[in-house]
């Protein structure tokens, strides 16, 4: 493999392992408050289960993006031969993904969490709270986008 294309392995690698580090940070921040909440109230695990997992979606982003990258390159057949700027410009399409999905993920568990909280105190809000999460979510969406649009670009050999 030339250098061009192990720099853009590592940037597919980096998109899957920092946005899937930005999911485990998020769902354990909203986990453990759910877990504090289903302890007073264990009718409640569906409702807070859903919030919970809202930051998990990041990891999904990021995995695609890697798999995404891997597939334009070839790797999963003859890998494409590039050069060490094509390799930088794959590098750098994984990186929107990668640095908003750790982020945002992080941030959607912080307020998966304070949703959680409120649907212990009002089940019948926990709507208002889902969506209030997900719209932290539109900002990994787009990072996704961005990372996918570039991917298309910068892979054409």
């Amino acid at each position: 493999m030339t250098t061009g294309t192990v720099i853009g392995i590592i940037g597919a690698a980096i998109a899957a392992i920092m946005a899937g580090v930005g999911s485990a940070i998020g769902v354990g921040i909203a986990g453990q408050t759910a877990a504090g909440v289903n302890s007073e109230n264990p009718g409640l695990f569906g409702k807070l289960l859903v919030l919970q997992a809202l930051p998990g979606t990041q990891g999904i982003y990021g995995f695609l993006t890697a798999v995404l990258a891997m597939v334009f390159m070839g790797i999963l057949g003859t890998p494409n031969q590039y050069t060490v700027t094509q390799g930088w410009g794959i590098f750098a399409a994984c990186m929107p993904i990668a640095i908003g999905g750790l982020v945002s993920a992080i941030y959607q568990g912080k307020c998966a969490a304070a949703a959680i909280m409120m649907t212990g105190k009002q089940p019948g809000e926990s709507a208002k709270g889902i969506t209030m999460t997900a719209l932290v979510e539109t900002y990994a969406i787009l990072a996704l986008l961005v990372s996918i649009l570039l991917l298309i670009n910068v892979t054409k050999v």
